[in-house]
């Protein structure tokens, strides 16, 4: 068997939250590729469909099940089973921020700071649980966190600090779901220009500035991220569990966030 077969998840079924646009979606059509089943969910419906029509393009089965992750993972893992009869990959890819404002810590009001942690944090711990409750022994388990969880954030401390506790929810899963040979892995981003980067940031005419930051010289794509997820999802990865992978040009957990401090030194 050649290694690029040990790529191969014909078969397979998985589950990519937040798969309506951007990275998601970059994961969800890497999967399709590889040979699974996709399970997508976001908000919108529209931007579902969107998804699932390249899934299906790729010559794969899609479901779409919209709505909000909150609560929501048992629902999305029973369609799963109801739909498809197996679950074997669940990627946690949901997250952001529904405020649409940056600012320091210490004006953060805490709604907004609880809120952060709900939607990034608790969906994922949520979503595993679903995942290893519908799974069989083998299956995998992916969180997508973010570079600015692995260094200080300032001005989105909020949604650093909840993507930091997906990497040691990470950490815990992976010990705690090793006897059953679930693994799980993280994938950190560093920057890519999706539309929920430039909302939340605000920094779209700052987009080269940014670039100049990073060792390769250019801003990231959904499908840097989907190669990264194959990779952990597929058995080509069978001896990793319990790491994050970075996934930023360069940049690595010393690098200032947007500052661009690495040129001036």
């Amino acid at each position: 068997m050649s290694i690029l077969d040990t790529f191969r998840m014909d078969g397979q079924v998985a589950v990519v939250t937040g798969s309506g646009q951007g990275i998601g979606r970059g994961i969800a059509w890497a999967l399709a590729d590889a040979g699974c089943d996709v399970v997508l969910n976001s908000r919108r419906q529209s931007d579902l469909d969107e998804t699932a029509a390249g899934v299906r393009e790729r010559g794969q089965r899609a479901l779409t099940v919209a709505g909000d992750i909150r609560d929501f993972s048992d629902h999305i893992a029973a369609a799963t089973i109801k739909e498809f009869g197996r679950l074997d990959v669940w990627v946690n890819n949901v997250g952001g921020s529904d405020e649409k404002t940056t600012r320091t810590l210490i004006d953060t009001p805490d709604e907004v700071f609880r809120s952060q942690l709900e939607l990034n944090l608790t969906s994922a711990f949520q979503g595993a649980k679903a995942a290893a409750s519908n799974m069989p022994n083998g299956g995998v388990i992916i969180n997508i966190a973010s570079g600015a969880g692995m260094r200080g954030s300032p001005m989105t401390g909020p949604y650093a600090a909840s993507k930091a506790g997906m990497i040691n929810l990470t950490l815990t899963l992976a010990l705690e779901l090793a006897e059953r040979d679930i693994r799980v892995n993280t994938v950190s981003p560093g920057p890519i220009a999706t539309e929920a980067f430039l909302e939340v940031l605000g920094i779209a005419a700052d987009l080269d500035a940014i670039a100049s930051t990073i060792p390769l010289r250019r801003l990231g794509t959904p499908d840097d991220i989907g190669a990264a997820v194959l990779y952990l999802a597929s058995p080509a990865s069978s001896w990793v569990t319990g790491q994050n992978i970075l996934v930023a040009g360069g940049r690595t957990e010393r690098s200032y966030q947007y500052g661009g401090r690495e040129k001036k030194k």
